[in-house]
């Protein structure tokens, strides 16, 4: 079996939509940014890519990990969801939040919708970046079965298997770069999502296909 040292893990296959092998799958846990796959399924479903975003006060001043976007800043949401899945922005996110929900409780709404369609009976979204809140939460089971319908869309797939992306900020151009480290380095890695928080540890959330196996 595979030496996993995570508190919760599972290894999905794509194909068949069978889990390969778990531990504590089902274990409700905290998400850190693996939150903002809903996040930009969200906002691939309910917005337009080309509108322009004016970034808010409270946007703007979202701590952690971030995109360093400034109050009054313009930038289009293709470019924003760049910064929430490369760089993890969670200005980003709450921008984003803003700009499809009216608010990040607006937004929360949404997602927590989007769970209840998708079956994540365990599962509730709070924010649109996954800061420790101890009502935000999924299993790994279940953040494999999000993950899955997440990479469906083509829009989203082509984003978090993006190494280096050029976006602009009140047209001028900035290259941000991918935290997850294995895409480019381990044959086959198309993606996902790498997190952080003290109450969730290191997440991360990766696809990768060889010889037509998507796990």
């Amino acid at each position: 079996e595979p030496n996993i040292n995570a508190r919760a893990a599972i290894i999905y296959d794509r194909t068949t939509k069978e889990m390969i092998w778990g531990k504590n799958e089902t274990n409700k846990v905290a998400m850190a940014s693996t939150t903002k796959i809903m996040s930009a399924i969200i906002v691939l479903e309910n917005g337009n890519l080309s509108d322009v975003v004016t970034i808010s006060k409270k946007a703007a001043g979202t701590g952690g990990s971030r995109l360093k976007i400034s109050t009054g800043d313009k930038i289009t949401v293709n470019d924003l969801l760049y910064g929430l899945m490369l760089r993890s922005g969670n200005d980003a996110a709450v921008a984003l939040a803003e700009y499809v929900g009216g608010n990040v409780e607006g937004f929360a709404k949404l997602m927590n919708e989007k769970a209840k369609e998708l079956g994540l009976s365990n599962t509730n979204f709070v924010t649109p970046h996954g800061l420790d809140n101890e009502n935000h939460y999924t299993t790994a089971y279940e953040l494999a079965i999000l993950t899955d319908y997440a990479l469906n869309n083509k829009s989203f797939a082509k984003i978090v298997n993006t190494k280096v992306a050029t976006i602009s900020i009140n047209g001028s151009s900035r290259n941000i770069y991918n935290t997850n480290e294995l895409l480019g380095n381990m044959s086959g890695v198309n993606g996902v999502k790498t997190g952080f928080t003290n109450g969730a540890g290191r997440c991360l959330v990766t696809s990768c296909t060889r010889n037509n196996n998507q796990i």
